[in-house]
């Protein structure tokens, strides 16, 4: 099970600037998430960016990065551009690992490589898991997933999907932003037009399905925290790892 991690990490985020390169527990968030990434069986963990200040956070604490165009619209085409200049075969995997989870479980990694592997039809494998709080249904920060009877997905939203169901129905899934993809993939990715439902859900996961590209979806063998969007996020990431004494 041979695949490359690569770590797309931008500093403009709008809703929590400089995001990468905010302390938790003494290092910069990017270093929390490439150690966890070290710790799946990934052949090689890179970061994308197109900030210097984040390659020079990455090469202080001995991690490889890899420098990238600033004009790339989401983090998948960004890693288009990394599978071109790692000159990666079309059918090596490559694991999208979201440089805003500081807690990823590495098992979870090696879960989305396995599902591309034994799904081939499917462009992409990502993760989701059951939720049960009605606050995170309407939370437009939690994306939700549904998908088919064999895992595929039917369509993510911010918004509260499916409409006029309980929760603890079994029907509302939070999706995990991890994906899995062959580089070729990456490449035919990043020559589709971006799509009008991309653009106004601001997914980019909805090109592929919107280009009828097949998403496989299953539920993440560990439970897994939410990511750092917002200020409230960070202080409950810190807070977790002072108690885990992280």
């Amino acid at each position: 099970m041979k695949f490359v991690a690569v770590i797309p990490a931008r500093i403009g985020s709008k809703r929590l600037p400089g995001k990468p390169l905010l302390d938790i527990a003494g290092q910069p968030m990017i270093q929390h998430v490439y150690t966890r990434a070290t710790e799946s069986k990934a052949d090689r963990v890179l970061v994308a960016t197109d900030d210097q200040r984040i390659a020079d956070a990455v090469t202080s604490f001995g991690g490889e990065c890899l420098m990238t165009r600033d004009d790339h619209p989401t983090g998948t085409d960004r890693l288009a551009e990394g599978a071109d200049l790692l000159a990666l075969s079309a059918d090596t995997i490559v694991v999208n690992v979201q440089g805003d989870e500081p807690l990823l479980p590495a098992p979870v990694i090696q879960q989305v490589v396995e599902i591309l592997e034994k799904h081939p039809q499917a462009s992409i494998a990502t993760l989701c898991e059951p939720i049960h709080r009605a606050s995170d249904i309407e939370d437009p920060n939690q994306v939700k997933v549904v998908k088919s009877q064999s895992g595929r997905a039917l369509y993510f939203s911010r918004a509260r999907i499916p409409m006029n169901s309980l929760i603890g129905c079994g029907v509302h899934y939070r999706h995990i932003g991890l994906y899995a993809y062959r580089a070729g993939f990456l490449r035919d990715f990043a020559s589709l037009n971006p799509t009008p439902l991309e653009q106004l859900e601001h997914l980019e996961q909805l090109r592929a399905l919107e280009h009828d590209r097949v998403i496989q979806v299953e539920v993440a063998i560990e439970s897994i925290p939410p990511g750092v969007d917002t200020e409230s996020d960070l202080e409950v990431i810190r807070r977790q790892m002072e108690d885990f004494g992280v």
